[in-house]
């Protein structure tokens, strides 16, 4: 979700709690060990302003964005298939425990 919004603002950098904002539901803790992961993988730059508090930046690199295409034929499969996976879930969820 974090790589996703990131893209919406590409080329631009968006700041940590505009992140949060941007991403329901999201726990600080939650976005902060998302993003070190995608600084780490190469996917995702971070800049930090040493203003009190710093102020720090995220912004997707050439790598990062290069996930556009891939993760965005996931979400029409994922759209596709959702009445599938829907039907799944339920019968798991009737099923009897083992």
């Amino acid at each position: 979700m974090a790589v996703k919004v990131l893209a919406e603002k590409a080329p631009d950098e968006l700041r940590f709690a505009e992140l949060r904002r941007r991403i329901p539901g999201i726990s600080q803790k939650m976005l902060s060990v998302t993003l070190r992961s995608l600084v780490r993988d190469g996917l995702v730059a971070r800049r930090v302003e040493p203003t009190v508090p710093p102020a720090v930046h995220y912004r997707l690199t050439e790598l990062g964005l290069s996930l556009e295409v891939p993760l965005s034929a996931l979400r029409v499969w994922a759209e596709t298939h959702m009445p599938e996976i829907d039907r799944s879930n339920q019968f798991a969820d009737e099923a009897p425990p083992d």
